[in-house]
């Protein structure tokens, strides 16, 4: 186990430069806090180093055990360290750098976010999608990055789990499913009751679209549906990752 205590180590230095989207999609790697999410790294992923705080070893005791089986470099560091790497304002005490999963295209029932700027909502969309058992996650280029540090607390580890890709050629993706028999729907305060759209194909992309504009035009005109959830009382629209809640499950709950 390695002691650093400067932010100016060369280390800890590169080991920051993860916080950036460019170097960790340069790099292939990125960072992960939390022992759970840490935990999560080493189950689904590559881990190369791990900071934990001092203090804090008999804590993550276990974790560390699998660490040094899996020849994984820890580095122990004092507070300052595990701030200046952290997002949190209050960090649990280790960090992790690690390869980030290989990004491909899933098939089946996915889930598709058109302009879903806020990290929190694109971690919450991954995570329900991940627990009403949807195959994967299609984003465009100017959703959250998933991989960031809001977003991947949100998801709880479940960007491990479900396949994401991030493409700039999302309205181009969005097509080909549609030429390949999927169901697309656009999700749109304009469209027609959820609840009532009658019967879909075994394949379907459900898109949820921006906070503040909802799905894009471009997206919308490539829809087989469009479609709304019914505002019985006051409310004019959901939050995108509540919205998208009700949805994915009641399409899990449709397709059995």
């Amino acid at each position: 186990m390695q002691q650093i205590t400067s932010l100016q180590n060369p280390r800890i230095q590169a080991l920051r430069a993860l916080q950036d989207k460019k170097r960790r999609q340069g790099s292939g790697r990125f960072l992960v806090e939390g022992g759970k999410i840490v935990e999560e790294a080493l189950a689904h992923t590559v881990v190369h180093t791990v900071v934990v705080e001092e203090g804090k070893i008999e804590h993550f005791a276990k974790l560390l055990e699998a660490f040094h089986a899996a020849n994984v470099q820890v580095i122990l560091s004092p507070r300052h360290v595990l701030e200046a790497l952290c997002d949190t304002k209050t960090p649990q005490g280790i960090v992790a750098e690690a390869d980030m999963p290989v990004q491909r295209m899933a098939s089946g029932y996915l889930v598709a976010m058109d302009g879903v700027q806020d990290p929190g909502n694109v971690g919450a969309i991954l995570r329900t999608a991940d627990a009403a058992g949807f195959d994967g996650a299609l984003l465009g280029p100017t959703c959250a990055d998933p991989f960031g540090a809001k977003a991947l607390r949100a998801s709880m580890g479940s960007v491990f789990r479900v396949p994401v890709l991030q493409t700039e050629g999302f309205a181009d993706k969005l097509a080909v499913l549609r030429e390949d028999g999927y169901a697309v729907l656009s999700s749109q305060l304009d469209g027609q009751d959820f609840f009532a759209r009658g019967s879909l194909p075994p394949k379907l992309a459900l898109v949820i679209g921006s906070e503040a504009e909802g799905v894009s035009a471009q997206v919308s005109g490539l829809a087989t549906h469009r479609l709304r959830l019914p505002m019985k009382g006051g409310a004019e629209s959901l939050n995108a990752a509540v919205a998208a809640g009700v949805m994915l499950y009641d399409l899990a709950r449709e397709r059995g």
